[in-house]
């Protein structure tokens, strides 16, 4: 019993977050589309009964994601569409916003033979793989969006046979799986991001020419006790993605 507690617990957003999705979702459906019209902290804070401390750190995620704006003096204001290009905004600041990326999309895995791990991503990661790791292939679609927004390739450590093998393709992210399936949790995360030029496959899977510049998003997921277990490869049009970085200044 108490590890289903434990498990809801896990899965329980912070109120700050569930008010960002409501928020989010106000104004991608044009709620707020004339200047002025979007509600001050205090009507926020009334409407959705919650404190101030909460409205800011939704409002400071919208921000973070390019979807408002705030000036001192004159409020908060809805960015048009021009500015955000209808790409995907994801900021990064811990795990939990690439679980927050994976929720706003939708994915479906292909389980692939395995494989060894391509030369280019084995040396940018720094590691030797002795034996071929498990290989999964998904594309990434954002409601609404005809074309992805991703290409994904990941490749998972050939010591989780086990978990591999209960992996829900459909599901929405690899590495949460693998925590709650492999009974491990995820220690960091490193993350490198590179323009590169499109391949053939790519182009073709992403409605692109062969050539096109394109971002790839290398991460290595490592648990508690360092061991990597999955790297994952996203390749995004560069006008279908935006990616920023929440600093706080001390």
């Amino acid at each position: 019993m108490s590890g289903q507690k434990s498990k809801a617990s896990k899965k329980k957003k912070p109120r700050y977050l569930e008010l960002a999705d409501e928020l989010r979702v106000e104004v991608l459906r044009g709620d707020y589309s004339d200047p002025g019209d979007f509600p001050t902290e205090s009507v926020l804070c009334k409407k959705f009964d919650v404190s101030r401390f909460t409205v800011r750190e939704a409002l400071r995620k919208l921000t973070s994601e390019g979807l408002i704006a705030r000036k001192r003096g004159s409020g908060t204001i809805v960015q048009p569409a021009t500015a955000r290009a209808g790409a995907l905004h994801q900021p990064l600041s811990n795990v939990g916003e690439i679980l927050q990326y994976a929720h706003d999309t939708t994915i479906s895995f292909e389980k692939l033979p395995p494989q060894e791990i391509p030369v280019k991503i084995a040396e940018q990661t720094g590691i030797t793989p002795q034996r071929k790791w498990f290989v999964f292939h998904g594309t990434r679609l954002k409601p609404g969006r005809k074309r992805p927004i991703a290409m994904t390739v990941a490749w998972i450590n050939p010591d989780l046979a086990d978990v591999v093998d209960k992996i829900d393709i459909d599901a929405a992210t690899l590495f949460g799986q693998i925590e709650e399936l492999g009974d491990l949790t995820t220690g960091r995360v490193t993350q490198d991001i590179q323009a590169i030029a499109a391949t053939e496959n790519f182009a073709a899977d992403l409605g692109l020419d062969e050539g096109d510049p394109i971002l790839r998003i290398l991460r290595c997921y490592f648990d508690q006790n360092d061991r990597l277990f999955e790297i994952s490869a996203s390749y995004h049009p560069g006008e279908r993605f935006t990616y920023s970085m929440h600093i706080e200044v001390d």
